[in-house]
């Protein structure tokens, strides 16, 4: 008998019964709400003693199946596993129904057992969103047949189990022993590493602000894996803002591993689809993809050899796939089933169709949430929950779409015409600039008349799978994410209109506020841990992230000392918008005079592209002796690197960047290639409508207007661009901040506090 093992029947069946091509070419689904909606409206039609949603267990040979039943009818002894679509089902794949019947026969083995019948009737129902029409499929099955199929399916899932609940075993007992891989933690490290495995030992949320340079990523890291089997954890999610920060995760694993060569660790990188995809100019089907031909087939030799290797971050998983011919992207979407840290993006768990929150609700897992650079985390999350539409877009689909879609296409375009009128933007010429309208409400009748069109788009291609083109599926799925972010419409998140040009308007639905859809991704994780250099003050992420209640803040003392840092800040220099072409002279001066008490490598940052250009053509002008180099619009990746190569041992020169940029943070400039920062600006986001109206929002729901709208966004980026220059104990910088804001209280309580500023420079 194996160990004991659980799993849900869903999981068993895509286990055991999938087989045949990927095939994700486009065919209109219900949404998540349309499903949950489509079961409502069935068990509504049934008896009174009609059971929705009934709990079933069973076991065999230590493996535990477990469900719940989408409807079960005593009276007619019949078991019904409901599946909403669109279209017609004649074009459902016969694999795809397959699985359907895997499925509810598992359940009928299940409800047969634990109801001693001899016999039930099992009926799939599919239910058509469109038009509400059930289609009934049934068949008789004796309690016997029902057993045999139960047992052949957990046979074929046997093997796998006893080998993950081996696994399982196996990797819990190595980390219990589990060293840490260095002679000693670095200043600070261990001391947030104790707070971390408290954090997963109570269950609670820990938000700990380190200074860079003390290892935060092997600090988090470790103690988590530590905690692992003392708190039961399925899986450790470790999630970054950005590549850079995937890969110290990565490394810091490696390293975990490389010390203890016995530890089975499953470590898997989660990468994007455009960028695992091996064919990129093929269709997403086996008609099309030599990859995703026979897929299913091939994946359980592949997912063997995967799990058999367990290093698994990007090159690991090509390499696995390649080698059993399958597509990269969706066997590392299926290794996170069955991985023990997954290394990858914040939309994993955080997104409203997040892969790994999907899985950990679907599994019951208790999950370990590790948040890198959370200080980022509510502007990305602010983005997930945001959408747009676009007049443009939607009018040329219009002009070429097939003529069923013309009606509701000839309406949208109406309430467009309607809702730019309403908002006193006039269609006639072409605006100077953008006109922008911060609307009071959502326009209902033209969200109304999207929704229309989503729902004729997709019922017109169930129809007539031939007219997918790109640009109609792209509409599409731009008019269902902005009518489903409408649904949720509040308090946290306000309506605005831009206007480009005639037939160029774009309707808004902005997030202020994240707090109110990421308090749940907090709720299911067992224990989250976010972690930057920069999250002073406390408040501000509790308040716009949603954090539990009883979340704890730590900050980690610094491992620097003020000597390490020249701070310098030149009071006598206002960077205002109406004050720019005056601060410019006086910038340079600052600048050159450093540069010539010492030469070397150092970044410049301002708050815009204009600003830096205009300072970088008056410094050129006024010292041509110092090598100068810049940041540019749109910078392509290939010069993103050759600007960071520009800052090499023994160079000397200036670097000028845009506050908040790819130069801010996230870069890592040791010793002496890069020995100071100028900073000449606060930082503060743009005075404009848009953030006056979340400022009177956060005012009214926090009480924090001006604060967390612009005095602590700009000061983020500031402490991070400045954070590039100090990076060990061992190395020696300069910050010159200029602006005479610089010099009042409330700014300088929101900088580090080992920071020695003394008295501003007049």
């Amino acid at each position: 008998m194996i160990a004991k093992y659980r799993v849900a029947v869903r999981a068993l069946c895509d286990f055991t019964a999938r087989e045949g091509d990927l095939d994700h070419r486009f065919t209109p689904a219900p949404s998540a709400r349309e499903g949950i909606e489509g079961h409502t409206l069935v068990a509504s039609r049934r008896g009174a003693d009609y059971i929705a949603e009934l709990p079933l267990t069973g076991a065999f040979e230590g493996l535990t199946v477990t469900g719940r039943a989408d409807g079960y009818d005593p009276v007619a002894n019949r078991l019904e596993e409901v599946k909403t679509h669109r279209g017609s089902l004649e074009r459902m794949a016969d694999n795809q129904r397959a699985l359907h019947w895997a499925q509810v026969k598992v359940y009928g083995a299940l409800l047969c057992a634990e109801r001693a019948l001899e016999h039930t009737t099992l009926t799939l129902v599919y239910l058509d969103i469109a038009s509400g029409k059930e289609t009934l499929i049934s068949r008789e099955a004796t309690a016997d047949e029902l057993q045999a199929f139960f047992v052949e399916q957990c046979q074929r899932f046997l093997a796998w189990a006893e080998q993950e609940a081996g696994h399982r075993q196996d990797r819990n007992s190595g980390l219990q022993t589990l060293r840490f891989p260095h002679a000693a933690f670095r200043p600070g490290q261990r001391e947030l590493a104790e707070d971390v495995y408290k954090a997963a030992s109570t269950g609670r949320c820990l938000l700990a602000q380190a200074p860079t340079g003390i290892g935060k990523t092997m600090g988090t890291l470790f103690p988590m894996l530590s905690a692992m089997p003392r708190q039961q954890l399925d899986r450790i999610a470790f999630l970054t803002m950005k590549t850079p920060g995937r890969r110290l995760a990565l490394d810091a694993l490696a390293t975990l591993c490389t010390s203890d060569e016995t530890l089975p660790l499953r470590v898997l990188e989660l990468v994007a689809r455009e960028k695992a995809c091996e064919y990129p100019d093929r269709a997403c089907h086996g008609e099309s993809c030599p990859l995703a031909a026979g897929f299913y087939d091939r994946l359980p030799a592949a997912r063997q050899a995967a799990v058999d290797q367990g290093w698994l971050d990007r090159d690991g998983v090509r390499e696995v796939a390649l080698a059993h011919d399958v597509c990269p992207y969706y066997l590392g979407q299926e290794l996170a089933r069955w991985a023990d840290v997954i290394v990858g993006d914040v939309n994993h768990w955080f997104d409203s169709h997040a892969l790994l929150h999907g899985l950990a609700q679907a599994n019951d897992w208790r999950t370990a949430v590790l948040v890198d650079e959370a200080h980022n985390l509510i502007e990305r999350a602010r983005g997930m929950y945001s959408a747009e539409l676009d007049q443009q877009r939607f009018n040329r689909v219009r002009r070429a779409a097939p003529k069923p879609l013309s009606r509701p296409l000839g309406r949208l375009a109406r309430q467009w015409q309607t809702v730019i009128r309403d908002a006193g933007i006039e269609e006639q010429g072409e605006p100077r600039r953008p006109a922008y309208r911060l609307l009071t409400a959502l326009p209902d009748k033209l969200v109304t008349a999207a929704q229309q069109v989503g729902a004729a788009i997709t019922d017109h291609l169930g129809e007539h799978p031939e007219d997918a083109s790109l640009e109609l599926q792209e509409v599409l799925f731009e008019a269902l994410a902005f009518c489903r972010l409408a649904e949720h419409f509040g308090e946290h998140s306000l309506c605005d209109l831009t206007r480009y040009g005639r037939g160029r308007a774009v309707l808004g639905l902005r997030n202020l506020i994240p707090a109110d859809f990421l308090a749940p991704r907090f709720k299911a994780a067992h224990t989250s841990v976010l972690f930057s250099a920069t999250l002073t003050p406390s408040h501000y992420y509790r308040d716009l992230l949603g954090l539990p209640e009883n979340t704890v803040w730590r900050e980690v003392a610094s491992p620097f000392a003020a000597r390490q840092l020249e701070v310098r800040i030149r009071s006598d220099i206002s960077t205002r918008y109406r004050d720019r072409d005056a601060s410019i002279n006086p910038i340079v001066a600052t600048m050159a005079q450093q540069y010539q008490r010492k030469p070397g490598h150092y970044l410049a940052f301002f708050s815009s592209f204009a600003y830096l250009e205009a300072a970088l053509a008056r410094f050129r002008e006024a010292h041509p002796e110092v090598p100068v180099f810049s940041q540019t619009r749109g910078m392509p990746e290939a010069q993103r690197e050759a600007f960071l190569a520009r800052f090499a041992p023994g160079g000397e020169g200036i670097g000028f960047a845009v506050l908040g940029g790819a130069f801010a943070e996230g870069i890592d400039l040791p010793g002496d290639r890069l020995i100071g920062a100028f900073i000449a600006t606060l930082g503060l986001p743009p005075f404009n409508d848009f953030n006056e109206a979340l400022k009177a929002r956060l005012a009214a729901r926090f009480g924090q207007g001006d604060d967390y709208t612009y005095r602590i966004p700009g000061m983020i980026k500031v402490v991070q661009a400045a954070g590039r220059v100090i990076r060990s104990p061992e190395d020696r910088g300069v910050v010159v901040l200029m602006d005479d804001r610089f010099a009042q209280a409330s700014v300088r309580a929101l900088l580090p506090s080992w920071w020695s500023l003394g008295n501003p420079n007049p």
